[in-house]
């Protein structure tokens, strides 16, 4: 029973956990590329096509993530609400 509290606490937290940390990191990402473009403008081009790949690496992650939430979910049994509160 305690296999599937943590695998349902597992689905539940650890996609929005994914998605918070990719946000944070693409900002980041995207904050460094402008404030490289500002100090050098004619580097713009190249910072833009690494900035690019970088957002995709990460964006790769978060999509690696929602198919492992979609993974787990499939192993959580289905139970309907008088099942339920019979485990109780």
């Amino acid at each position: 029973m305690l296999y599937l509290a943590l695998l349902g606490l597992g689905v539940a937290v650890g996609l929005p956990i994914a998605v918070i940390g990719a946000g944070l990191g693409q900002g980041k990402a995207a904050a460094a590329a402008l404030e490289g473009v500002a100090r050098q403008p004619e580097m713009a081009s190249k910072l833009q096509t690494m900035m690019i790949i970088a957002l995709a690496i990460i964006e790769s992650l978060v999509i690696y993530a929602l198919l492992m939430f979609f993974m787990l979910q499939g192993k959580l049994p289905q139970f309907t609400a008088e099942q339920a509160l019979q485990l109780k």
